[in-house]
């Protein structure tokens, strides 16, 4: 019966040239399954064992490379100096030396130079260094903060300063110039008087340009950073009218005051006079309990124009 059924089926045509064509191509796929499936195994083969041999490694029978590479990150004895006072690795190149104040990493001998050169020593002012390895200076390292007042220039400008010092045996980073703020006295109106960030091109032109700021400074023991300023006056101060002339009066007194024999009196006319007035300004560090003030005689009106942290004049 299965034959009966099949009988009248017949090829298409070119099916024999299709078989002729598709099986040899079948069979190189097989063969190429084979080579992939023997190159796998053969990878598998090495790399184990190569695994196995580098963990081993790492105990006591480590490779001279690894031993090497942990003595430089521990500053083990094995290690010398170089000429900058790095220190180099156990290979003996001089090319690589630890960066100061990290741990495990290196750098150039002079990358390394640079890094230094920031240190305050030998009564230098204060540098913007790296500050991850130095402490922030808390209140009972900063004192000594004296201030300074000039004399007033032709305009009625007048320029001072404020200086903090490390006063501590360690060294300190600053991390804030602090606060300036002024205080009114007498004929001063304190809402005509304000305190500004130094910037280039304002009116106090003899205050440092604001480049040569210094963010955050590191301070060696017995170093200062400086707070600069300017008083530039807006207004002078308010006058006294004069009094106006005496009169005589029926008992021969002059405004109050008794006439002599010749019947002239004693003049008592004021002359013109500026009321009294003063501002106090007063700089705060960055604990806020640091603080030196200086007053600012017959101010009124104006506006105190202050800089960042400086290092020292002569630093």
């Amino acid at each position: 019966m299965l034959r009966q059924a099949v009988q009248e089926i017949e090829p298409t045509d070119g099916t024999l040239d299709h078989l002729r064509r598709a099986v040899p191509v079948r069979r190189a796929r097989k063969r190429q399954a084979v080579v992939g499936m023997a190159a796998a195994a053969l990878f598998i083969g090495t790399a184990v064992p190569a695994l196995l041999h580098v963990s081993n490694a790492s105990g006591s029978n480590a490779s001279p490379s690894i031993a090497g590479n942990s003595s430089q990150t521990q500053g083990g004895s094995a290690q010398g100096k170089t000429e900058d006072g790095g220190e180099r690795g156990v290979g003996g190149s001089s090319d690589t030396v630890k960066e100061p104040g990290k741990e495990g990493t290196t750098s150039t001998p002079e990358a390394t130079k640079d890094a230094g050169s920031g240190a305050v020593t030998g009564g230098a002012g204060p540098t913007e260094t790296s500050t991850m390895s130095v402490p922030q200076c808390t209140a009972d390292q900063l004192g000594g903060a004296t201030s300074t007042l000039g004399d007033p220039d032709s305009t009625g400008t007048i320029y001072g300063s404020f200086a903090v010092s490390n006063v501590s045996t360690t060294a300190c980073a600053v991390s804030g110039a602090g606060s300036v703020t002024t205080v009114t006295q007498g004929a001063a109106d304190a809402t005509k008087v304000n305190v500004v960030n130094h910037v280039a091109g304002d009116a106090a032109t003899s205050l440092p340009d604001p480049s040569t700021e210094v963010a955050s400074p590191v301070l060696q023991p017995g170093i200062s950073y400086v707070v600069k300023f300017a008083w530039v006056p807006s207004e002078t101060c308010p006058t006294i009218e004069p009094s106006p002339d005496p009169t005589p009066t029926e008992d021969g007194t002059i405004g109050g005051t008794s006439t002599d024999s010749g019947g002239t009196s004693t003049q008592l006319v004021t002359e013109d006079a500026s009321v009294d007035g003063s501002v106090t300004v007063s700089h705060t560090d960055q604990t806020g309990t640091v603080t030196a003030t200086t007053t600012i005689s017959n101010a009124c009106a104006g506006t105190v124009y202050r800089t960042g942290m400086l290092a020292p004049d002569g630093s």
